[in-house]
């Protein structure tokens, strides 16, 4: 990986890795990382991690729950106090009450949930107290997508960020920015007015980017999309300039834009890489392909970029009981296709070669390394059943469940009451098919659908949250520290 911070940042690492380590030898834990790009479902997934585990759901593939050796799950209060806490109570009410879907991720929060088992080892039933802490950190996938501007300087980003605007679709989105940007003069004195058009005017331009008739997911500076505490600060006032002097008088325009952009970089990607990246254990990142392929080759691609963008921000590496001490690495990476149960089963191996095809670039250099780097469809809350109908002579695979109100397929629009039987089509066999000019957007019937109305047991208990291979993700993450 490309060297994002200083030797002096990376000491500070290294104290702050020693630091946690020292409180994990009395309180055993791993901290693993949730991020994805808009539309992801990060929230959903945590939820259902945590209420599958907590109340006992049906997890086949997770070795401690198949073995029954899982005592209890619960939450307790979370090691970092400066990091909001993860409303997990708020969405399993949207989830279970309400059936609704839970806003998205737009700041990072965290969430320690506790595990007690028995070991399976007589040797560590002796040695071990059967508890492990699970701190589980959820951040947006457009921070990541920060993370290579530590390793530039404005010049490139400005050409690169330019590059980018003017090709394909981007063009015309961004035509008012570069309307704008092309009449301002890189050495005429800072106009705080002008700076703010500028900015404004990059900030629609990617905001737009993201509409589903596009899907595009290359969108940095992530702040611009979600500034939280942030919004309107000088450091989130800046834009990339077409026009640009070698050096730049002190008090141009072009002087400011840079301050400001190294302003970001150390008051916000720097902090965020620092405090949170560099301190994980486990990643998962979840993607939204299907939305992609509905959008076009364009968005798979871009999706394809982005990625290669995200992968390439982690610190891969296997586990090393001496340099472990100073220095964490992830030792496993998850990449895993959300919204499984938008397909028929028999598609699910389609969509995990579609992942793999994705990511593969990305995935052999993490595997070069030394950590594990897997890839997966699933759905952590499964809304649709599998049926058949039969059409002529034919019988069809279909899937069944309440369409969000106002998803239309066929110009048919739907109430979000009623039940439908969809058939999503089919994916192709050659996941490359995908990438190319020839493929049609819109293609498949993936429509969103309400989250399940839950089972009742015979008691009257209400039953855990369905899903498809949420346990097979489980176990890759942590399967290994609950032995």
């Amino acid at each position: 990986m490309t060297r994002l911070v200083s030797l002096g940042d990376e000491a500070l690492i290294a104290i702050d890795t020693i630091a946690d380590r020292a409180t994990g030898l009395f309180a055993p834990n791993v901290r693993i990382g949730v991020t994805g790009l808009s539309r992801a479902g990060k929230t959903v997934f945590i939820t259902a991690l945590v209420h599958n585990l907590i109340h006992g759901g049906r997890l086949p593939l997770f070795d401690l729950a198949h073995s029954n050796r899982l005592s209890r799950a619960f939450l307790e209060p979370q090691p970092d106090d400066g990091v909001p806490r993860f409303a997990y109570e708020n969405h399993v009410r949207d989830l279970v009450e309400n059936r609704i879907w839970p806003d998205s991720t737009r700041a990072i929060s965290e969430l320690r949930l506790t595990v007690e088992y028995e070991s399976a080892s007589g040797w560590n039933r002796l040695v071990s107290g059967g508890r492990l802490h699970i701190d589980i950190v959820d951040y947006p996938g457009e921070w990541l997508l920060d993370l290579p501007l530590l390793g530039k300087t404005y010049e490139e980003f400005s050409e690169e960020a330019l590059e980018l605007a003017g090709a394909g679709s981007r063009a015309e989105l961004a035509a008012d920015y570069h309307a704008l940007a092309g009449t301002a003069d890189p050495d005429s004195d800072a106009d705080e007015v002008l700076a703010e058009k500028l900015a404004n005017a990059y900030k629609d331009y990617l905001q737009s980017c993201r509409t589903d008739g596009l899907a595009l997911s290359t969108l940095p500076p992530g702040r611009f999309l979600m500034p939280g505490e942030l919004d309107g600060s000088p450091a989130l006032t800046f834009a990339p300039l077409p026009k640009r002097v070698e050096k730049p008088g002190s008090g141009s325009l072009q002087a400011m834009m840079e301050r400001r952009f190294e302003s970001y970089k150390a008051l916000v990607v720097k902090p965020f890489f620092r405090q949170h990246i560099t301190r994980l254990d486990r990643q998962i990142v979840l993607i939204d392909a299907m939305h992609a392929m509905n959008a076009g080759p364009e968005a798979v691609r871009d999706l394809e970029r982005a990625l290669g963008d995200i992968m390439s921000c982690f610190r891969p590496g296997g586990g090393n009981v001496l340099t472990g001490l100073w220095k964490r690495t992830i030792d496993r990476v998850l990449v895993a296709a959300t919204k499984a149960d938008h397909l028929h089963h028999e598609d699910h191996p389609k969509m995990e070669a579609i992942v793999r095809r994705l990511v593969q670039r990305s995935i052999s250099r993490a595997g070069l390394s030394g950590a594990r780097a897997e890839t997966l469809a699933l759905a952590a809350v499964r809304a649709t059943r599998e049926a058949t109908v039969q059409e002529g002579k034919e019988r069809l695979p279909v899937i069944v469940g309440t369409p969000i109100k106002g998803e239309t397929i066929d110009g048919e629009s739907f109430d979000g009451k009623t039940e439908t039987a969809i058939f999503p089509g089919d994916l192709p066999d050659n996941p490359d098919s995908i990438f190319e000019d020839g493929a049609v957007a819109g293609a498949h019937r993936f429509v969103r659908f309400r989250p399940p109305k839950l089972e009742r047991s015979a008691e009257g208990l209400t039953l855990s949250l369905p899903h498809i291979r949420l346990d097979k993700a489980l176990q890759f993450l942590i399967g290994d520290r609950l032995t």
